[in-house]
Order: structure tokens, then sequence, then C-alpha cells
């Protein structure tokens, strides 16, 4: 793609870089045969290809709308163009790049600022949100059937015991995921600990920064990609073999981090350390000796979700449900795997119709076989399907815990 970029523009960094990406797309379309929105409303300027677009237009200086902050807005980001695309275009770090130019030339209405500052300052703080949710149970009696499925039950929890080994991992315990889905790292650590690996976690960590960084707040998320190195590193350099993430989506942002601060000279070197040691759950288990582990095979029939962070951002699609079978599930075909359920995190907050569309056909699929449960890799996922859900809905590391004896 021929490109002529604004020269305020295509000297700086982030310019050079949409340039980049921008001339390696051909126009070929395969995008638009995998994008879940394109396929949701036939509007060419809700593909990839047609978002490319807008973003070419407003880096050539051509006029912004409320229509090109819409059409960006609606993307997902769940990069499922990205698996499909034969040019290898980067469009997950091109649609970053336009929608920070956006916000940048058109102001939102008020309730929309409000909507993106709330969940900037409350989701990736996991004491606030909590209590945020606490607030929520007290008046979910009153509350519409609709919304009353959104709330999520704070669940209890047992302190995790942690038995010293020789191998030694940090795991990352997130901020919406410590406070709904907490059993998962506790799974996580369980498994781990019969490995004769030890488990831990470093207090001061918090937030990947992906929220921050998804509603286009990119200094606000470096400043939890730092704070998170510096946390971490400490461990590092005590030997940490690998930082354990059990929400896939959080995995992307953290394997992200030596891009995202290349340009960084105080944090450039240990980013890409930090970068290079980031491992999902199913990364970390498919690469032990598993025979050690006594379980007792399971007999139920899973469902396996695979968030669109684990296929299309980090390019583990399959890991699972090998893992799932050899601890003796039995995984039933997906229609449609490959696209988006509706979390994409904000997203079902920020896009609720089209989020519920996405979820409806998803639960279609998944549920088609008659399986009893759905399994899945991500906290959002989770907590998006089960708000609809027939049957239950668990992190996939959970139920091979289950089987250990």
């Amino acid at each position: 793609m021929q490109t002529r970029l604004l020269a305020e523009i295509s000297s700086t960094p982030q310019g050079q870089e949409a340039d980049r990406i921008l001339r390696a797309c051909v126009h070929c379309g395969f995008c638009t045969a995998t994008c879940p929105t394109y396929q949701l409303l036939g509007d060419e300027l809700d593909s990839p290809r047609g978002r490319i677009y807008l973003i070419k237009q407003m880096l050539e200086g051509n006029q912004v709308s409320r229509k090109t902050m819409l059409h960006l807005d609606r993307c997902l980001t769940c990069r499922a163009c990205e698996t499909t695309c034969p040019s290898g275009v980067q469009y997950g770090k091109l649609i970053d790049i336009g929608r920070d130019i956006a916000e940048h030339h058109i102001s939102r209405r008020f309730v929309e600022k409000i909507t993106r500052f709330g969940l900037r300052i409350l989701v990736p703080y996991p004491s606030r949100f909590r209590a945020l949710l606490r607030l929520a149970g007290l008046f979910k009696p009153l509350m519409p059937r609709t919304l009353k499925q959104k709330v999520p039950v704070i669940p209890t929890t047992s302190p995790r015991s942690t038995t010293p080994h020789p191998r030694r991992m940090l795991i990352l315990e997130g901020c919406a995921q410590s406070v709904t889905t907490p059993r998962t790292n506790e799974a996580a650590a369980r498994t781990l600990d019969k490995l004769g690996i030890e488990v831990i976690s470093a207090p001061s960590a918090g937030c990947c920064g992906a929220v921050s960084q998804h509603l286009s707040a990119h200094e606000e998320a470096l400043e939890f990609v730092r704070r998170n190195i510096d946390a971490w590193w400490p461990y590092v350099e005590q030997g940490a073999e690998a930082i354990i993430i059990t929400a896939s989506g959080c995995g992307v942002m953290v394997k992200d981090y030596g891009e995202l601060l290349k340009h960084d000279p105080v944090y450039s070197s240990k980013a890409q350390r930090i970068a290079s040691l980031a491992r999902d759950i199913s990364e970390i288990l498919a690469a032990e000796n598993l025979v050690a582990l006594r379980h007792t095979p399971a007999r139920k029939v899973v469902a396996f979700h695979c968030p669109c962070t684990l296929q299309h951002g980090q390019k583990l699609n399959g890991a699972v449900e090998k893992l799932l079978q050899e601890f003796g599930y039995t995984t039933v075909p997906v229609a449609d795997s490959h696209l988006c359920c509706g979390s994409a995190g904000t997203y079902s907050v920020l896009q609720p119709d089209l989020a519920q569309q996405l979820l409806d056909n998803k639960l279609a699929a998944l549920q088609r076989e008659t399986p009893e449960l759905i399994a899945t890799a991500n906290v959002g996922c989770q907590m998006h399907l089960a708000t609809k859900a027939k049957i239950p809905v668990q992190h996939w590391v959970e139920l091979i815990n289950e089987t250990l004896t």
C-alpha cells in the first residue's frame, strides 16, 4: 500500500511504525473472511481492511469524524485477521496507533468519557474492583435479569500453600482475575507444586497494563509495565525461571513488554528480558514431564473456547486441548472456533449489543455437542460466557488440578 503520511507524523516512532505496517498491506481481503464484526455488520469499514484505510487517511491528514471513531471502536482487537493475513500485517499494533490518533482529534461524548475513565480507575486495581462488586452485590436483587447476570459472585478462597522447591517461577496475579477467579492461580500453583516447582508472587506487581493500553491511555499503560518490571526484577535476578500467566489476555500484553519499551533507555533491556520469560500456563505444562503427575483420568466431556489472545495473539491454538485430552477429558469440536466470544477486555461494556450477538453465537457453537462443561483460558472470556451459559464455565487448569491425586 502506498502512503503519504504527514511530515509531523512520519517523523515520529509511532508514525514510522504505522507506515511500515500500512505498506505491508496488499488489499487482498483475506482478513474480511475471519473478522467477527464484518460478519455481523457486513460493512467494509467494520473490517480490518476498511479500518486500515481509515487509519491511513488520518495519518495522511484527511478529516477525522465520529464515524471514524465508531468503526475503530467496534474493532475487538481479536487479531483473527493477523492469523489469516498472507502479508503478515501487524494489525493489532496499527489499530492501537489509529485509536490513539483518533482520540486526539475527536472529543468523545461525556458518557463515553466517564465510562472509559471509570474502567481505567477501577478494573486495574483489585481493591477498588472488589469494593465495586461487593456494592453491586448488595443491589443485585433489585437489578433487571440482564444486568444481574453480569455481576459475578466474588468466590471464597483458601490461603495458597507454598512448598519450597529449588525451581521457582513467578506468577502474575492480575487485577480482575485476582478478584473474580482467584482459584485459577491456586489450581496452577497446586499443579506446579506436584511437578517440583514453587510458585511465587511479587506483592507490588499489579495489572499488566492491557486495560489502559486498549483504552488509548498509553502512557498510563507504560507506568503499569514499568511497575511490574520493577516488582519482578529482583526475583529474576535470583533465578526465577519464568513468569507464569494464566489469563491469556495478560499473556499477550506481558510478552509485548519488550516492544512497548524498546525506546526507553532505562527499561528497554529489562523489558525484553521480562517478555522472554513470560509463559502461558499451557506452555509451562507442555514443557514438563507430566508422566510424573499422578492423576485419575477424567470422564467429562468438555467444549474448549480458545480465547483470541491465546490462538491469534500467542499462536498457541491446540495446546490446551492436547493437555486436557492427556488428563482424560474428552473434547468436542467447536464450530467457528476462530471467532471471538465478544468479551475482548472492556469491549463487552463499551459495545454491549455487538458483544451479546457474538456471545450468543459462541455459546451456540460451544453447546452444540452437549458437553458437560465449557473450559477457557482467559478471565474475561470466562466471566462473559458464564453470564448466559447453560453449563459451568471454568478455566482449564482447574480441570487439570481436579484430576490430581
